[in-house]
């Protein structure tokens, strides 16, 4: 039986013969793979995430974590489940898959590394959760940790003994970081191999994965400000540092010592994502007086002040992580949708009136196959997208040479913003599409598709709402270095146009027998002029809004500038695989490659054009809801 959770052939057409994934076994870092190797990986990911995370994923949205009282504090209770797949996810070396030969990893790339998570995600992305957030942990310690940090928590970590999360958010700051009020004072006593430890006092909200029973300890890495030298916290964000704050104190042996002060005071339930906890953290309330005093005991991370471009590092790994997490919710909804409707009999073809006929199966009404063909461009496109962007991240570590690197480096930075936005939104499409598909029953919880929608919902919101992702395109992106960012983008782009040009010759010089080559040649080289126009008037509308010379008005609708630049993205995205798909028409996988080609071509009827009423009320430098006022509403 096919799996519901995603297709292996569109993956080995996304890694092998579009992004040519095997090519990267060429670096030094990745010569001892191959694609047996890839595809090894792959089959422990599909089998372990079929057999122990998919099982469990209604019984832990039924039964999510709850808080109850411990000894001295909250504790929170799991379903066993959860323990079970973690530690066989751990116990396969995936938590440290893409990590060093001495780290105990595997050296695979990144793009392998996410193509393995996204069955993890399908399956069941509330337990993933704990996988997703302690490798993203770190992997920011790798980078920004001393040798010693390292040690102590970076390896435990990967080794699945320690799992980690991320503390930003507090009550009253929400994404404006800026406002964070978690203090950290710096502690006499000797830290962790004589690092400056610190007291952290504070309060952090939304912290998903901030308490559970499921390893020996966590890891926190945690935003607060150093006070100055009047006892005041700096303003902004330029007084924010970046600290570990492990729930157990970690001894020189690698032993745990007495418990931290950092306590649990809630959870949030939320409407998706629920088998994972979502917590209010304390820190430094009093509970518990770790080396004989009040306050969370606390290791800085780098260098004072640091703290948001230190966390950055992770952001940006969970921003491509919530893509690829929004990217496969939609993508396994439309497996259950398409399994449905090829199961689903009902009905009759509008010119078929005699009610003694068989009824059809739904797939046969063309209304459901429209369903299915938007859901389809929706989510292999959206997936598409996401690997692509770590395929460059690959490419950022590991090309050949330092133009290349960089010039991947651009990419990633200017894709960034749509790889965790666009499949947050146009997959959750995808999610209530299934839901229609399904009909009365889709809104059930005797089905899967519900669920996949209100787990899905929850990634418009997280690592920054669409939004916040806007302001950073228009605002940051497009600009950098001179636009450099944006221009990087566009050369990609029409480099694509020009390979459609040039390799699908003259359609009306193709033979009558070669009618349909000629046809699928005619259908490229109007995407590719429809894509080339497209990107024309995004240059020429980002032009425009720099020339407004007002930052509100240019970015008073800087959410609609992401979408519509995100469509021209996926355009692109889609193209590149069309242009695959025609070349392999004549193999043995004609089905295949022929549904390529009308996801393609429904992309750039039904999709693209969208773009250009939008980019219209751009240039128009529109102030309709920056005019709105409050006492208007």
């Amino acid at each position: 039986m096919q799996s519901l959770l995603l297709s292996r052939r569109d993956i080995a057409f996304m890694l092998y013969e579009w992004l040519d994934a095997e090519a990267l076994t060429r670096h030094a870092r990745f010569q001892d793979h191959n694609r047996e190797t890839f595809d090894a990986a792959l089959d422990t990911a599909e089998q372990l995430a079929t057999e122990l995370f998919a099982p469990h994923n209604k019984k832990s949205d039924n039964e999510e974590p709850q808080a109850v009282p411990g000894e001295h504090c909250l504790d929170v209770r799991i379903i066993d489940e959860v323990k079970t797949a973690l530690d066989a996810f751990s116990a396969a070396g995936l938590m440290a898959a893409g990590q060093d030969y001495e780290r105990g990893g595997m050296q695979l790339p990144v793009v392998v590394e996410k193509a393995l998570a996204a069955y993890f995600t399908a399956a069941n992305v509330a337990t993933s959760a704990y996988t997703f957030l302690t490798m993203s942990n770190a992997n920011t310690l790798l980078k920004c940790g001393t040798a010693e940090q390292v040690r102590r928590y970076v390896d435990p970590m990967f080794a699945g003994r320690y799992f980690g999360t991320m503390c930003l958010s507090e009550p009253q700051a929400g994404s404006s970081l800026s406002d964070i009020a978690s203090r950290a004072v710096p502690d006499p006593q000797s830290g962790v191999d004589g690092e400056r430890q610190f007291r952290l006092s504070g309060n952090k909200m939304w912290i998903s994965a901030g308490e559970h029973d499921l390893s020996d300890n966590i890891v926190h890495l945690v935003l607060a400000k150093i006070p100055g030298p009047d006892g005041q916290l700096i303003p902004g964000v330029k007084g924010i540092s970046l600290f570990i704050v492990p729930k157990f104190l970690v001894d020189e042996d690698g032993s745990l010592g007495e418990r931290n002060d950092v306590v649990l005071a809630g959870l949030n339930h939320k409407m998706g994502n629920r088998g994972t906890t979502n917590c209010l953290l304390n820190f430094g309330e009093g509970k518990f007086q770790p080396q004989g005093k009040g306050g969370a005991i606390a290791y800085l991370v780098g260098n004072p002040h640091q703290g948001l471009a230190q966390m950055f590092h992770m952001m940006n790994e969970a921003r491509i992580g919530v893509g690829l997490g929004a990217a496969v919710l939609g993508y396994t909804g439309y497996l259950h949708a398409l399994d449905y409707a090829r199961n689903r009999p009902q009905g009759r073809h509008p010119a078929q009136k005699d009610p003694a006929q068989p009824q059809l199966p739904i797939i046969e009404h063309t209304d459901v196959r429209r369903m299915l063909l938007a859901q389809k461009a929706y989510v292999e496109g959206g997936l598409g997208l996401v690997l692509y962007s770590a395929r460059l991240v690959d490419e950022q570590h590991s090309a050949e040479t330092p133009e290349a690197r960089e010039h991947a480096a651009r990419l990633l930075d200017f894709l960034t913003p749509v790889t965790k936005s666009w499949p947050s939104q146009w997959c959750v499409e995808a999610n209530s599409l299934a839901i229609q598909v399904h009909g009365g029953y889709g809104y059930t919880r005797e089905y899967n598709v519900e669920q996949f929608y209100r787990d899905n919902r929850l990634n418009a919101i997280h690592e920054g709402t669409h939004g916040i992702h806007g302001l950073d395109l228009l605002g940051r992106k497009a600009s950098m270095q001179d636009g450099a960012l944006f221009k990087a983008f566009g050369a990609e782009l029409r480099k694509t146009v020009r390979k459609v040009r040039g390799s699908v010759g003259a359609p009306d010089a193709l033979p009558a027998e070669l009618a349909e080559l000629a046809n699928i040649s005619r259908e490229l080289l109007a995407h590719a002029a429809a894509l080339d126009a497209a990107w024309q008037a995004v240059e020429l509308v980002t032009q425009k809004l720099y020339a407004a010379g007002d930052m509100n008005k240019t970015l008073a609708n800087a959410s609609l500038y992401l979408e519509a630049v995100g469509h021209v993205v996926v355009a692109w995205i889609w193209l590149q695989q069309a242009l695959l798909a025609a070349a392999a028409l004549d193999g043995s996988d004609a089905d295949f490659y022929r549904g390529k080609l009308q996801a393609c071509r429904y992309f750039f009827r039904w999709e693209l054009p969208k773009v250009e009423q939008q980019l219209e009320l751009l240039a128009s430098i529109d102030t309709t809801t920056l005019d709105m006022r409050d006492a208007w509403f």
